[in-house]
């Protein structure tokens, strides 16, 4: 399916556009309101620099204060209903800031700017917990890559019009009005056709106390790691934004001595940096959460911040730049280039973590676990101002902070992968299969969305687990010979996937039975497992006899069995055509490659001779 047919169905498409109109109004208000403050526009007794960083602190305060309450209002009741209620009020809020507008009252326009706060905490939460509920497991990937694209998409459209309108000698105030109620309203409209989405603990009592209910949000962010460590990566990558787009003023005016049109030209190129990520994170992970991606944008993050850093020292100049002056030097062009990479590995980096949480996270608290990732959010973006402005007082240059937080990101991200390997091991297989080969996949569907089952496949190469692994949308635990577990690199990955290693009963017996309780347990958990029943990696091409061992699996714990025949491997590079494997780098280098899976057999019908068969069968006279 592809990204334009989600956007006309009504499980995702009235929710999408009014989440973009939402981020699209909050911007364009917000801009149109700190440039008012910036050019003292506004009637107020304090300075334009403390009403800007003011109005900072105001938006971001109601995350801290009601967060706790927006994740369970949103497990309690619909969350369409909470949606459309919550675009109710986004009209009148609208309404209350055009007329803070129009008197100019600095005290009126930061209470309204803290009702859009408070507005967007109680939105942020269903916003996402919404998704799964409405979308498949391989459909979370597009729908998060096109709503994380339409947002930032949606801050640079409203920031730059927020600037440009309310600058209009006259007409500013009034029209920046008019626009804003009319998106609220339009966003109520379009609103009341996202479908029913039925609360998950309808029975949950409300404490409405935020400080204990912060701390108990935050005890579900924790019960399960691999979601929690992926909500500090989320808020690292905040973290890193926040003090990556503070600077921005900073590096068109005092670095390279441009105009404002050249620091609105910076934002633009990092937003649509972030949107080009977005969209490519989900064009490079199939109908997957590949995990594979958030790594290699993890180094993107680092590697084109450090090379900001020597660009924008490389680029320094006295004033006088204009947008068409930015155009007709490299010093410029590489600037460019470094900020639309750091936000395309910035897609990379987010989307997948995003999906992952939301298909992690336990249903019953998953929209207060998403709520309590907003909170930490913002609590990162708050660390980030804060020491922004710490390491520029004490002599940082704008530069240099692109240079601290290169490294710190790498350290951070080694950090996270230390702790949470499964990352690093995706990462792997990913790079392996992807850069090696180009796979395509049939017949994934028969794999069962839950639940045990057991996979057989031929034996052509040492990467087939890796294969296999890549193109399955749930995890898989191989079984394989021991040998081939131990292989350097390889074994990280396969110890990280709890690959369970095999050895003939002549050869160690006792590792033999110990692979078969492991696999009766693996089965027993529901999880998917996958046997290569010819035992050996072919030599000839052909595939080997399947040994019984897949019958007395099948017997001690009935489960479905699903062939999958691996195509195109033979005479790669991991194969062992004309000799001993890996000896020829380059031979068939991104050659292309097939996995097909056939319909499932019920335990009962299961032998060896009839999975061969079947096997052979989908397997072709494509070696």
């Amino acid at each position: 399916m592809s990204e334009s047919s989600l956007l006309r169905e009504r499980r995702f498409a009235p929710f999408f556009y009014a989440q973009l109109l939402g981020s699209l109004n909050d911007n364009l208000f917000k801009n149109a309101l700190v440039i008012l403050f910036a050019f003292g526009a506004a009637d107020a007794v304090l300075s334009t620099d403390t009403l800007v960083n003011l109005a900072g602190g105001i938006f971001i305060l109601p995350f801290f204060l009601f967060s706790a309450t927006a994740g369970q209002l949103g497990e309690k009741y619909d969350k369409a209903r909470i949606m459309r209620g919550l675009k109710v009020l986004e009209i009148a809020i609208m309404c209350l800031g055009t007329a803070g507008l129009l008197l100019r009252n600095a005290t009126m326009l930061l209470g309204v700017l803290f009702l859009v706060g408070t507005q967007a905490t109680f939105y942020g939460p269903v916003k996402y917990s919404i998704l799964p509920q409405h979308l498949r497991e391989e459909e979370l990937v597009r729908g998060n890559a096109l709503v994380e694209s339409a947002t930032f998409v949606a801050i640079l459209v409203g920031t730059i019009l927020g600037g440009v309108l309310i600058a209009i000698p006259g007409y500013g105030p009034p029209l920046v009005g008019v626009i804003i109620i009319g998106l609220a309203v339009l966003g109520w409209v379009v609103s009341r056709g996202i479908p029913v989405s039925p609360p998950e603990a309808p029975e949950l009592r409300i404490g409405w106390n935020p400080f204990t209910e912060t701390a108990r949000m935050i005890g579900f962010v924790r019960e399960n790691r691999t979601v929690f460590l992926s909500i500090l990566g989320m808020s690292w990558f905040w973290f890193y934004g926040a003090l990556f787009l503070a600077q921005f003023p900073g590096l068109g005016h005092e670095v390279l001595g441009g105009d404002e049109h050249v620091v609105t030209l910076l934002l633009a190129i990092f937003s649509v940096g972030i949107g080009a990520g977005c969209m490519l994170c989900e064009r490079m992970s199939g109908n997957t959460i590949e995990l594979g991606l958030v790594p290699f944008g993890s180094i993107g993050l680092s590697v084109f911040a450090l090379d900001l850093y020597f660009a924008a020292n490389a680029a320094a100049g006295p004033g006088g730049l204009d947008v068409v002056g930015f155009f007709t030097a490299w010093r410029y062009w590489r600037i460019a280039i470094d900020l639309a990479l750091i936000g395309v590995f910035g897609g990379f980096f987010i989307v997948p973590l995003l999906a992952l949480v939301q298909n992690r996270s336990d249903p019953t608290h998953r929209t207060r676990i998403i709520a309590g990732n907003n909170i930490l959010n913002a609590a990162f973006m708050v660390l980030a101002a804060v020491l922004g402005i710490a390491l520029r007082t004490i002599g940082f240059s704008i530069p240099d902070l692109f240079l601290f937080t290169a490294v710190v990101n790498a350290a951070v991200a080694v950090y996270i992968y230390t702790l949470l390997p499964e990352f690093l091991m995706r990462f792997i297989i990913y790079m392996v299969v992807h850069i090696v080969y180009r796979v395509r996949d049939r017949g994934l569907e028969h794999l069962p969305d839950e639940g045990a089952a057991v996979l057989v496949a031929n034996h052509v190469s040492f990467v087939d687990a890796l294969v296999i692994a890549a193109t399955c949308r749930r995890p898989v635990r191989f079984v394989m010979d021991h040998t081939i577990f131990k292989i350097p690199v390889l074994n990280f990955v396969f110890r990280t996937g709890r690959a369970i290693p095999i050895a003939g009963r002549k050869e160690d017996p006792a590792m033999m039975e110990r692979a078969f309780d492991a696999v009766a347990q693996a089965l027993a958990d529901g999880d998917l497992v996958c046997i290569f029943p010819e035992g050996r990696i072919t030599t000839t091409g052909d595939m080997n006899p399947f040994r019984p061992g897949i019958e007395r699996v099948v017997e001690r714990t009935p489960v479905p069995v699903i062939p999958m025949a691996l195509r195109g491997l033979w005479g790669s590079f991991f194969s062992r055509k004309d000799g001993p494997a890996m000896r020829h780098p380059f031979r068939r280098f991104w050659s292309r490659i097939e996995v097909v899976c056939g319909e499932a057999v019920p335990a009962e019908s299961v032998t060896a001779a009839s999975l061969e068969a079947q096997v052979s069968a989908l397997r072709g006279d494509w070696r």
